[in-house]
């Protein structure tokens, strides 16, 4: 037994720590340890699935405008900050191939860093399902919504743990701009309920996302077919079923709703895409 211990012991210090990107070790909470985030993630699955409901069966919808408010108005102002940031070293990135940069060098500390708080970001996300729960909007918690947010979390956990840095830099460059976007629209339904009845804006949201999953697909498949591209190539596999999924996933509400359905009624085209603060189904990484 005690041998038992000691190997799978030494196979977990291996995985976590000499496998992982040396520049995490200690100094990137949540990093070290893959405990924090499956802790967080045991208590959002538990709150949304059960606890939460259960506190909510016989109490009325929370009214939440202002905190939704302040709520949308730092994820706009985060994301941006991101953006800008990751914005200012595309000169030092490859558009079709780019290692990660494990070195102290600037520019590698840099990528590691914006893609912590990217991480972070994912963490901060798990919100809006929680804001559902407690408005009882229980009809939006869908599969995409739900699987979505729980892959982001925990992927991006792998991701910058071990490949913080190089073509993960596009992912963190396209979403966190279509974030501020996304984010930035539902502030304003969260202000004034008019703009949540606006369908073409809607749609316009959706074809964003879509298009983001699009260049996803495209940069990685980039990365499988170069055989000199030192990024990982074990990373992409697993990334691109990933954003087919999305794809699908998407590319199947955006048939349902606007296609389709040749007048579908405002409300129920808001019901089908809520998936975020009560108003739209359109979220993304």
């Amino acid at each position: 037994m005690a041998k038992v211990i000691k190997t799978l012991y030494e196979g977990y210090m291996y995985y976590m720590h000499e496998l992982a990107d040396p520049r995490t070790h200690n100094i990137y909470p949540f990093l070290v340890s893959p405990v924090p985030i499956s802790v967080i993630l045991f208590l959002w699955h538990r709150f949304v699935f059960k606890w939460g409901p259960e506190y909510m069966k016989n109490r009325k919808p929370f009214e939440l405008k202002k905190i939704m408010i302040a709520y949308n108005i730092c994820q706009v102002m985060v994301n941006s900050w991101i953006f800008y940031g990751l914005l200012m070293s595309i000169h030092v990135v490859n558009w079709t191939c780019t290692p990660v940069d494990y070195s102290e060098s600037y520019w590698g500390i840099s990528h590691l860093t914006y893609a912590y708080y990217y991480f972070i970001l994912k963490i901060l996300d798990l919100l809006d399902t929680v804001f559902f729960v407690l408005r009882k909007k229980d009809g939006h918690l869908s599969f995409l919504h739900t699987y979505h947010h729980f892959a982001m979390a925990l992927g991006t956990w792998y991701t910058v743990k071990y490949f913080g840095g190089g073509h993960i830099y596009f992912i963190g460059l396209a979403n966190t701009l279509v974030h501020a976007i996304l984010y930035s629209y539902y502030l304003l339904t969260a202000y004034d309920s008019k703009y949540g009845k606006l369908l073409w804006l809607k749609k316009s949201i959706t074809t964003i996302q879509l298009v983001q999953f699009v260049f996803f697909a495209w940069s990685f498949t980039n990365v499988l077919l170069r055989p000199t591209c030192k990024f990982s190539k074990l990373y992409t596999v697993i990334v691109l079923p990933q954003n087919v999924l999305m794809i699908v996933l998407f590319g199947n509400f955006y048939f349902q709703t606007y296609i389709r359905a040749k007048q579908p009624p405002i409300e129920k085209a808001e019901t089908l895409a809520s998936n975020k603060n009560g108003h739209a189904n359109i979220k993304t990484h």
